[in-house]
């Protein structure tokens, strides 16, 4: 059963290792990662599902992380010394990719390009780890395909996990809007204030049949990063008796940072 789920964004600057100070420019966020983490130590899952904008990412299919185990660094960002190591939850895995097919839903474990982790993942588990280690990942990437589907995809693993038996908390891994000011990545658009507010009060309140109504144009024009992530987190939570609590959202960086956490 999922026992607990968190929408978390992937700012490498965060770690301490990477920002070498400007990490402190997002303390609240910080605050809301070590509550997430805490939450995820006082439920203690067997396993976690991570579903990642930065992951393989297929426009008709949705790649699931094969194997055993994985291994991943921050050199990209500066940081060689800052490693991770998980196991993957290779039954949870196979289930998930069964059911899928089953159910015309085009998901599995193939097509793996490159099995180190992404930041995606590692940025989340590096507070996750700091308080428990004690559990196996299921790691999964996003896809072209229609929000919709996300949702359906988010069903099957939720269904997945109750015949498993597991006791799952799920992350949607994603970043709001990069369009928030104007020293930002991807400079200003009006729309970039205009999606955080919005997916702020949706999340925040959990009312996830609202995820499907987010106009495409709004969507791009944002230049949102983890809508699908959290659409696949709605499919997985939806029929559970979800209690959502909205810890923060920052924008210091010209990108959006929500954190909320949803106890079951």
């Amino acid at each position: 059963m999922i026992i607990g789920a968190c929408m978390l964004p992937h700012p490498p600057v965060i770690l301490p290792q990477v920002g070498r100070g400007e990490e402190k420019k997002i303390a609240k966020t910080t605050e809301s990662f070590m509550k997430a983490g805490e939450l995820i130590a006082q439920l203690k899952p067997e396993t976690i599902v991570i579903t990642t904008p930065h992951s393989i990412m297929y426009r008709d299919y949705f790649h699931i992380s094969p194997g055993e185990s994985a291994h991943g660094d921050m050199g990209l960002f500066r940081a060689p010394e800052l490693t991770f190591d998980v196991r993957y939850d290779t039954e949870l895995t196979g289930m998930i990719s069964h059911m899928a097919e089953k159910n015309g839903i085009p998901a599995g474990t193939e097509g793996e390009r490159d099995p180190e982790l992404d930041h995606g993942v590692m940025v989340p588990l590096y507070f996750v780890n700091k308080l428990y280690k004690d559990y196996k990942l299921v790691r999964i990437g996003l896809s072209g395909l229609s929000l919709k589907k996300h949702v359906e995809f988010g069903r099957i693993i939720r269904d997945a996990v109750n015949e498993t038996g597991r006791r799952v908390f799920f992350i949607a891994s994603g970043d709001l809007s990069h369009r928030l000011k104007p020293e930002g990545p991807y400079g200003f658009n009006d729309k970039g204030p205009v999606y955080d507010e919005r997916i702020m009060d949706v999340m925040g309140e959990a009312r996830f049949d609202e995820l499907l109504e987010f106009p495409d144009d709004l969507l791009e024009n944002a230049a949102e990063c983890g809508h699908r992530s959290f659409c696949i987190m709605s499919g997985a939570l939806e029929g559970l008796d979800v209690k959502p609590e909205r810890l923060s959202h920052e924008d210091i960086f010209g990108v959006g940072y929500g954190v909320v956490s949803y106890k079951i």
